[in-house]
């Protein structure tokens, strides 16, 4: 899918966004939806893609870390005052700024939203990180000209938030809604491919592996539902184990937010999507080169 001039696309970056396996998550994916879920949304990519195709009536956005779902709503409700406040500290950004925003959460949802984009588009590496206070801990970035205001793609992100429902919600009550006609794509906190890996760098409540057997129970309730379910975790024998009754397929994606340098690059992740798939890969290959993207 090649996206156009004015099409929605992130406005954050997040660790772990789907960019570079965007076309392979899509080809796993109905061609259309009812209503599509992401309880896992993070900086949207999938979500975005999937707007930008017209690819669903309408969508239920979730994730558990409440100032990324308050971006969201923010974006959604009043996309000038997050416009307007953001030009605020453009014009004034510098290292004593930014540190004085990180220390200071506004009350204002608008205000909120504002500070969260500032923090990600200047911040080091694009890192979003929390201690276990669940407080901002990420340095300031080595920009020379950071694109604090991008109007254009805050805009559009704003379009294509306006038919979903955004929701501080658990992945499994927010799943649960599902139906048959439905799409659901889960991008979860990956499972570690070593000892040393952390479940919370992202955010102060870990995501640890009694969450991954039970995220593993709901896609295969969802599934016998008959629910378009796709998912992505590390390739670990732990993650082929936990799915391992449904289609599991490896794919390369590059990783450039880390904040370890030796953990960037070229990956290996794991799709999954359900044994019930609405059709292989290679036959969604043909029939997105017959048709117009759009």
């Amino acid at each position: 899918m090649t996206l156009r001039p004015g099409d929605p696309r992130p406005v954050l970056k997040w660790a772990g966004g789907k960019r570079q396996l965007l076309p392979e998550i899509l080809l796993r994916l109905p061609p259309r939806a009812e209503t599509y879920y992401e309880p896992f949304v993070g900086g949207g990519a999938v979500f975005f893609a999937l707007a930008a195709r017209g690819a669903f009536r309408r969508a239920v956005l979730s994730d558990t870390n409440s100032e990324l779902i308050n971006v969201y709503r923010a974006l959604k409700e009043d996309v000038a005052g997050v416009i307007r406040a953001l030009e605020k500290l453009r014009d004034g950004h510098s290292t004593e700024q930014y540190y004085r925003v990180r220390a200071r959460v506004p009350k204002s949802e608008t205000a909120r939203a504002a500070r969260v984009i500032y923090l990600n588009r200047t911040g080091f590496n694009g890192l979003y990180r929390v201690n276990s206070k669940g407080e901002f801990n990420v340095p300031i970035g080595r920009y020379v000209r950071p694109r604090i205001v991008d109007e254009k793609r805050l805009r559009a992100a704003a379009e294509a938030l306006s038919v979903a429902e955004i929701v501080l919600e658990d992945f499994e009550r927010v799943s649960a809604r599902a139906r048959r006609g439905d799409a659901v794509y889960f991008d979860p906190p990956y499972l570690p491919v070593s000892r040393t890996a952390s479940f919370a760098e992202y955010q102060s409540t870990p995501f640890g592996f009694s969450e991954h057997e039970r995220l593993a129970r709901v896609f295969t309730r969802l599934a016998s539902r008959g629910v378009a379910c796709v998912l992505s975790n590390s390739d670990t024998p732990e993650a082929r184990e936990l799915f391992g009754a449904h289609r599991v397929e490896t794919v390369s994606a590059k990783r450039a937010i880390n904040s370890v340098a030796s953990r960037r690059g070229a990956v290996g992740e794991l799709l999954v999507s359900a044994a019930a798939a609405h059709s292989t890969p290679e036959r969604r290959r043909t029939a997105a080169a017959r048709r117009p993207c759009g």
